[in-house]
C-alpha cells in the first residue's frame, strides 16, 4: 500500500456546488478503486492525503493534477505504508457563501479540525505532514492564507 499528500490552491471561480462534485466524485471513485484518505477545503486551499494501491493512487493524483479547478499542486509527502490512517473517505471544508459566514460557526469548524488532528494517530511521516499542514493552514489569519 501506499500514500501521498499534497497541497493546491483553488480557482477563484470555484462554486460549493463544484466542490459538492467534487466530493460525489472521489467517494465514488475510491470506493471502487479502495482508496481513503481526506480532503480539507479551507480558505482557497485544498490539502489531501490519499492512500491505497500504490499504481491506482500515483494514477489517481496524476489526474488531480490536470484538474483544472486547481492550480499550484504540489506533493509534500509520499509513503509505502502497511497500515491505512484513514479507513474511510473524509472530506472537510468550509462553505464559501460569504453572506452565510457566522464567527462562530467559523471558529467551531476549526475547533473540530484541530481536534481531529489531535487525536488522529499517524502512522506514517506522510500522515504525520499531513495533520501539520493542515493545523499551519487553520492557524493562519484568513488574510494570510
Amino acid at each position: 500500500m501506499y500514500t501521498l499528500t499534497y497541497e493546491s490552491q483553488a480557482i477563484a471561480e470555484l462554486t460549493n456546488r463544484d466542490i459538492e462534485v467534487i466530493l460525489e466524485t472521489a467517494q465514488t471513485f475510491n470506493s471502487q478503486n479502495g482508496i481513503t484518505g481526506c480532503l480539507i477545503f479551507y480558505m482557497g486551499k485544498f490539502i489531501q492525503i490519499l492512500e491505497g494501491p500504490k499504481e491506482t493512487v500515483q494514477e489517481l493524483y496524476a489526474g488531480i493534477q490536470k484538474d483544472e479547478r486547481h492550480t499550484k499542486v504540489k506533493m509534500f509527502s509520499e509513503d509505502d505504508i502497511t497500515e491505512r490512517n484513514f479507513p474511510d473517505w473524509g472530506m472537510a471544508y468550509y462553505p464559501i457563501d460569504e453572506d452565510a459566514m457566522g464567527f462562530a460557526e467559523f471558529e467551531q469548524f476549526k475547533r473540530n479540525l484541530m481536534l481531529l488532528a489531535d487525536l488522529s494517530k499517524p502512522t506514517n511521516v506522510t500522515a504525520i505532514l499531513f495533520w501539520k499542514k493542515m493545523k499551519l493552514l487553520l492557524s493562519l489569519p484568513p488574510d494570510k492564507v
